[in-house]
C-alpha cells in the first residue's frame, strides 16, 4: 500500500510541475504579444510593491484597481518589503507571468539593473513610481534606463521640496530639536527628503538669534515595531527632543513612531510630522498626536499604469534614447479642516470616476504629465462638481 501511495504521489507532484512550469513560462516567442498576455486575452500588467495591504499601499492598490476594471486590464500584484533581492526576484516573476507591463516601486537604484535586462530580455515594458534612479549617483543605470526600449521611465515627487516643507511646518510651531527617522539606508526617496529635512533646519539657521537642529537618522524598515524602536531611542539620546519625523515607508514606521510617544505621555510635547497619510488622520490633527503630513499621493502609481497600458496597447512609441522624468506632487495638511477637504473627494470617493479614467488612457504623454501635475484638492473638487 505504501508503494501505491509514493507511486501516486510522485505522478501527481511530476503533473504540478508540469503546470507550474507552463505557468511561469511565455510559452511562445518574446516578439509574439499575444503570447505574453494573460488567459482571458486581456492586457495583463504587473505591480511590484513594498505592501499592497499598509496604508499607503491599499489606497495604490485601490486606486489602480479602479483603473485596471475601467479599462478591462488585468493585474498581478507582488509584495516584496523593499528587500533588494525579493524586488529583483518580483520582476522576474512578473515577466514570466505573462505580464506585458510592470510598475514598480524599488529600494533602491542598483535593483533596476537587473529590473531593466529582466524587462529588455522579455520585452516587457517598465515605468517605476514613488521612484527615479539618481542620474547623478548612479549614472550606469541611468544610462541603462535610458538607452533601453522597454524602460518607459519614472513617476515621482520633488522630496527635497517635501522635507523642507515638512521642517518648516515643524518649526513654525516652534520646535528645534528634530529627531529623524529613515527606512532603509540608500533607498533614493529617503535621501532625498532627509536632504530637504537639512535644507530646511539650514535656511532656517540663517537667520539671526535661530538655532534648530535635527539628529542623525535612525532607520525602522517599514514596519510599525521598526518604527516604535527608532522614536524610543531619540527620546532615550535627547531629553530635549520635540519633534520627530518618520519618513514614510508606507506608514507603518509612523504608527509605531506614534505609539511609542504616546506610552512615553509625551504627545503634547513632541510635535510629529510625516509623509503618507494615515486613515485617522483628521484625528490626529484634532488631538495633537500629528502636527502635519504630507500624502494624498497615491496616484502616482496611476500614472505609471497609464504609461505602461499606453505603451503595451502601441500608443507610445520608441522609448530608446529617453528617459521620461513625471513629476508628481504631494498634498499638505497641517489642521483638521485641511483634512477634511481632502478626506470628502480623496477617500469618501475615488479621486477619478471610471469615465475620467478611460479617458486618461486616451490622453498623450504630454497630457498625462500635465494632469498628473494637476492633481489637487481644489481639482477634484472641481471635477467633482461637474
Amino acid at each position: 500500500m505504501k508503494r501505491v501511495l509514493k507511486k501516486v504521489t510522485a505522478a501527481l507532484l511530476a503533473a504540478t510541475m508540469v503546470v507550474g512550469l507552463a505557468a511561469c513560462g511565455n510559452g511562445g516567442s518574446s516578439d509574439d504579444k499575444s503570447s505574453k498576455s494573460s488567459k482571458s486575452g486581456k492586457v495583463k500588467i504587473g505591480v511590484s510593491i513594498w505592501s499592497s495591504t499598509d496604508v499607503l499601499g491599499s489606497q495604490c492598490k485601490k486606486m489602480l484597481d479602479a483603473a485596471a476594471k475601467a479599462l478591462d486590464v488585468e493585474v498581478q500584484y507582488v509584495d516584496q518589503g523593499h528587500v533588494s533581492e525579493k524586488v529583483t526576484a518580483s520582476v522576474e516573476q512578473l515577466a514570466a507571468a505573462g505580464c506585458q507591463g510592470i510598475i514598480i516601486c524599488n529600494s533602491s537604484d542598483t535593483e533596476m539593473t537587473s529590473a531593466i535586462k529582466t524587462c529588455n530580455d522579455n520585452k516587457v515594458y517598465l515605468a517605476q513610481f514613488f521612484r527615479v534612479i539618481s542620474k547623478e549617483n548612479s549614472a550606469d543605470i541611468y544610462k541603462a534606463a535610458k538607452d533601453s526600449a522597454y524602460y518607459i521611465g519614472a513617476v515621482h515627487e520633488d522630496e527635497p521640496a517635501n522635507g523642507a516643507e515638512l521642517v518648516k511646518i515643524l518649526l513654525d510651531k516652534g520646535d528645534r530639536n528634530i529627531g529623524l527617522i529613515g527606512w532603509e539606508q540608500g533607498d533614493a526617496t529617503w535621501l532625498g527628503r532627509w536632504e530637504g529635512y537639512k535644507a530646511g533646519v539650514e535656511k532656517w539657521n540663517k537667520k539671526p538669534r535661530r538655532q534648530s537642529k535635527t539628529s542623525e537618522p535612525q532607520y525602522a524598515g517599514t514596519t510599525s515595531e521598526g518604527g516604535s524602536k527608532a522614536a524610543e531611542a531619540l527620546m532615550a539620546a535627547d531629553p530635549k527632543l520635540d519633534a520627530l519625523i518618520p519618513a514614510g515607508g508606507g506608514g507603518d514606521p509612523l504608527q509605531g513612531a506614534i505609539a511609542a510617544v504616546e506610552r512615553a505621555g509625551k504627545t503634547q510635547d513632541i510635535d510629529i510630522v510625516s509623509t503618507d497619510f494615515l486613515p485617522d488622520l483628521g484625528e490626529r490633527l484634532e488631538n495633537g498626536s500629528m502636527a502635519g503630513e504630507s500624502g494624498g499621493h497615491f496616484c502616482d502609481p496611476l500614472i505609471a499604469f497609464m504609461m505602461v497600458y499606453n505603451a503595451v496597447k502601441g500608443n507610445y512609441k520608441d522609448f530608446a534614447g529617453k528617459f521620461e522624468d513625471v513629476p508628481f506632487p504631494y498634498l499638505y495638511v497641517s489642521s483638521a479642516e485641511d483634512y477634511a477637504a481632502y478626506e470628502k473627494y480623496f477617500v469618501d470617493q475615488l479621486p477619478y470616476t471610471d469615465d475620467e479614467l478611460v479617458a486618461m488612457s486616451k490622453e498623450s504623454l504630454k497630457e498625462l504629465k500635465a494632469t498628473a501635475a494637476s492633481v489637487s484638492i481644489a481639482d477634484a473638487e472641481s471635477r467633482s462638481a461637474k
